[in-house]
């Protein structure tokens, strides 16, 4: 099965992963070579670096994408009720046992188990998932009935399963039945180039969430993300982001800032940064301006759609002043867009490291998200500039901007004949 480069990015932006390192690809290749098929697959990697998502891509590009799915943290769950919480149990199996209890191999039947921190079954329970494996049976506890289940499963740990094995905290034969295929996922110390656009694109969605302007990293904030260990990887720096989005009042966030919201284990445990990746790096320089451009361009559009809502929200009040702000409010969309395509088209040519397939797609994702939050009030304004044109559509497309087969296709896609 051959995995393209736009496959590999349509599951980026579907999974919402971000970053482009190459083992990462390699990872997200793997996840999809594998998924359509019921082998069996362990997902390895530190804790943090996102192993549930690649559960997920693997059960939602399989032929069980309609079954269903559900993950379990096995370092969660106390370790007397691991096996009432997987298979379930009868009535009266144990102190408090009121009523039977069906597990999760009997209700995700012909669907997805994500086991996660499966090091931390206990061993008992690791010879009771042994046998769901090799024959699809189990028995519930406190019940002598043998059951059978289809379930796919899909294992996880942060431990280093085979040295488990060696010190007798592990099964064997259960580790090599889990792992057919192994997916690594590599830390965030390793894939240093995208740690700043994992920052932005948090910065964004807490911007975002809180109501709050997008906080941006200077130069020397960035060399000091890039040198930082990370031990809890993409959740701690999601985690940090957001810790800054909402206490830090400076949205322009500098290396002093920085340092104050960075526990003091991790600025200790420097590695060393290449400068050139930033200073020198002259391709890497662009992929870094045009990230940003980006979100300066979101803020904008964002700008824009509170202009017009603001007109809409007024939209009886047919005088003269209205008018002018309609024609206002377009003549700012269509700037935005006219920038945003200039300035994409430049980076195209400048950068060796961007092709137009990278810059497209990334523009796309963007314009999807705002598109969708703007479409009602485009047709809003396209009704207004009928109505005041009394159903005339070469006036109406002058005013709005457009031309005039884009305004008979809008009116098309909103089922606006009639007027």
């Amino acid at each position: 099965m051959l995995i393209t480069e736009n496959k590999i990015q349509e599951i980026k932006n579907r999974f919402e992963i971000v970053g482009n390192h190459p083992f990462l690809n390699r990872a997200i290749g793997k996840a999809l070579k594998v998924a359509p098929t019921d082998i069996g697959v362990l997902i390895t990697g530190e804790s943090g670096v996102g192993k549930e998502a690649f559960s997920k891509i693997i059960h939602h590009t399989s032929k069980r994408k309609h079954g269903h799915f559900i993950a379990v943290n096995c370092a969660a769950i106390p370790g007397g009720t691991i096996d009432s919480e997987l298979f379930g149990h009868e009535k009266g199996a144990f102190t408090n046992a009121y009523d039977s209890r069906k597990g999760y191999f009997e209700t995700v039947n012909g669907g997805t188990i994500f086991l996660d921190e499966i090091s931390e079954l206990p061993l008992e329970t690791q010879s009771r998932l042994l046998r769901v494996l090799e024959t699809g049976e189990f028995i519930k506890v406190g019940s002598s009935k043998v059951m059978k289940t289809d379930v796919r499963l899909i294992a996880a740990s942060n431990k280093d399963l085979l040295e488990q094995t060696k010190n007798n905290k592990f099964r064997e034969d259960l580790f090599y039945r889990l792992s057919t295929v192994t997916i690594h996922i590599p830390s965030l110390r390793n894939r240093k180039e995208d740690i700043l656009f994992l920052a932005a694109r948090f910065a964004m969605d807490f911007a975002e969430k809180y109501k709050t302007p997008i906080i941006e990293f200077t130069e020397n904030a960035v060399q000091l993300l890039h040198s930082q260990y990370w031990p809890g990887n993409i959740r701690q720096l999601k985690n940090l982001v957001e810790q800054i989005s909402i206490l830090e009042s400076e949205r322009n966030i500098s290396r002093e800032i920085l340092i104050e919201y960075l526990p003091e284990t991790t600025t200790k445990e420097l590695v060393p940064v290449k400068q050139a990746s930033f200073e020198t790096g002259d391709g890497m320089k662009e992929r870094d301006l045009l990230y940003k451009f980006l979100i300066d361009i979101r803020q904008d559009v964002s700008e824009v759609k509170s202009a017009v809502f603001d007109v809409l929200k007024n939209v009886r009040n047919q005088g003269d002043e209205f008018e002018q702000s309609i024609e206002t409010a377009t003549d700012r969309l269509l700037k935005a867009g006219n920038t945003f395509s200039d300035a994409s088209y430049k980076f195209v040519q400048d950068s060796d490291m961007l092709d137009h397939k990278e810059i497209s797609e990334s523009t796309d994702a963007i314009e999807v998200h705002e598109s969708l939050s703007l479409a009602e009030k485009e047709k809003e304004m396209i009704k207004v500039a009928l109505v005041r044109h009394k159903g005339k559509r070469k006036p109406a497309a002058k005013e709005l901007g457009i031309s005039e087969r884009t305004l008979y296709r809008k009116i098309k896609e909103y089922s606006l004949e009639d007027m």
